[in-house]
């Protein structure tokens, strides 16, 4: 099993993301339970935008769970950036 950093650039759409958020966060709490280590959003970044950070098989599975996310689905999600990483320091260091 791979770790993997996510990045999601979200919507402008205020409106729609708040209306969508807590069904997002619900999905995003129930991947707790598998393959989701830790999930937030930036901090003024300019653009909205968080970091999940999973662990899974591969890129393509990473995909596949996100594929079910409601703010995907809701077409709220402009980029979606998955990257394998390897942390050599701290709490995910294997």
């Amino acid at each position: 099993m791979a770790y993997f950093a996510v990045q999601y650039t979200y919507s402008d759409d205020t409106a729609e993301l708040d209306r969508v958020r807590p069904q997002h966060r619900a999905f995003l709490a129930m991947l707790t339970d598998g393959p989701l280590l830790a999930s937030g959003p930036f901090v003024d970044a300019g653009q909205p935008s968080a970091l999940l950070i999973l662990r899974a098989g591969s890129v393509a599975e990473v995909e596949r769970h996100l594929d079910e996310d409601p703010f995907w689905e809701a077409g709220l999600i402009k980029g979606r950036d998955v990257t394998e990483w390897n942390p050599l320091i701290g709490v995910f260091a294997d």
